[in-house]
């Protein structure tokens, strides 16, 4: 046996091992959680205060064991108390849940939703001291006394849909509070390989509606029997990609010379994206996304604080209004 014949050999040997014993990458990839909320940059401004008449500190009052609470669905359209019915014609919906004590006759809303709005959320700020794009991206769960009945019901939805002890509330208070405090950062998408039934989902969202179908999930596991009259049906903004390539985090791509390309394409992309333009930017930004990803098919994709590029595909973009059933 020759020389160059066994490390040919041992080679192949290497590489079959290698294959068996390395991680495959998980799909979708698991949202990540963190031992605490950070603090908010002052950078970040919201155009509307997060959470106003709620709780600073996030605390839930207490409710007494004995007592029984109705559990509420409530949904309206984005924006409702700018735009009213606008959204709601294109099923772009906000979802939330409400209580309501019988021994004290107290009602509370609580609903998950971003600090600095959705456009902060989906696409980062470019400032020309920092080299990697700078993201205001928070969400976390409000917690208020009342339900305004006529901004639920008017053009959404106010329907009671079960009952829980005051024991059973108390759980549910301790669950949000880790969940909120756990879970920091809002996802607008939906990324999945195409629209089919046995389609591979690479990220899942983390928004409103995936609050509401926790905190579900979460009352049916503490005994919760939970039961709507209609179709339970919520908002999807999906992407379409093949397999997506993982490229790394701000450290790993952005001031590093054997990747300036790369940083240099990542912020080009987003520059598109960027707020307060004129309307003939945006006209010329809108075109540069065309090319970007429908010609180019290219998406670069911030997810767990890690950038990802989507080999994009038909049909690239599509909100849905799909029926997601109660647990």
């Amino acid at each position: 046996m020759s020389v160059a014949w066994l490390v040919w050999f041992l080679s192949l040997l290497f590489l079959d091992v290698t294959a068996r014993w390395s991680p495959r990458q998980q799909w979708p990839v698991p949202y990540r959680r963190f031992d605490r909320r950070p603090d908010v940059d002052p950078y970040c401004e919201a155009l509307y205060p997060f959470c106003p008449t709620g709780d600073q500190d996030g605390r839930i009052p207490y409710l007494r064991d004995t007592d029984v609470i109705s559990v509420f669905r409530l949904q309206t359209p984005v924006w409702e108390f700018k735009y009213g019915d606008l959204l709601g014609k294109f099923h772009v919906m906000h979802d939330a849940v409400g209580f309501s004590s019988s021994e004290t006759g107290a009602n509370f809303t609580m609903e998950w939703y971003e600090l600095f709005q959705l456009g902060n959320c989906t696409f980062p700020h470019l400032r020309p001291e920092l080299t990697a794009p700078f993201w205001c991206n928070q969400g976390a769960a409000c917690f208020y006394d009342g339900i305004d009945d006529l901004h639920w019901s008017e053009y959404g939805t106010l329907e009671k849909i079960g009952e829980i002890s005051g024991n059973q509330f108390s759980e549910l208070a301790q669950w949000v509070q880790e969940d909120n405090r756990t879970g920091i950062y809002y996802e607008t998408w939906t990324v999945r390989s195409d629209p089919g039934p046995n389609a591979t989902v690479w990220f899942e969202s983390y928004d409103c509606s995936q609050f509401v179908h926790r905190t579900h999930r979460k009352l049916s596991e503490l005994g919760a029997k939970l039961s709507s009259r209609t179709q339970t049906n919520y908002t999807k903004i999906y992407l379409y990609s093949g397999e997506p390539t993982y490229l790394g985090n701000d450290s790993t791509i952005f001031g590093q010379p054997a990747l300036k390309n790369l940083a240099a394409d990542i912020q080009r992309f987003y520059y598109t994206f960027r707020p307060h333009q004129s309307f003939k930017d945006m006209v010329v930004s809108v075109l540069e996304v065309f090319e970007k990803v429908l010609i180019e098919k290219n998406f670069y994709f911030y997810y767990n604080f890690e950038y990802w590029l989507l080999p994009m595909k038909p049909p690239y973009m599509h909100m849905t209004y799909e029926e997601v059933p109660l647990p």
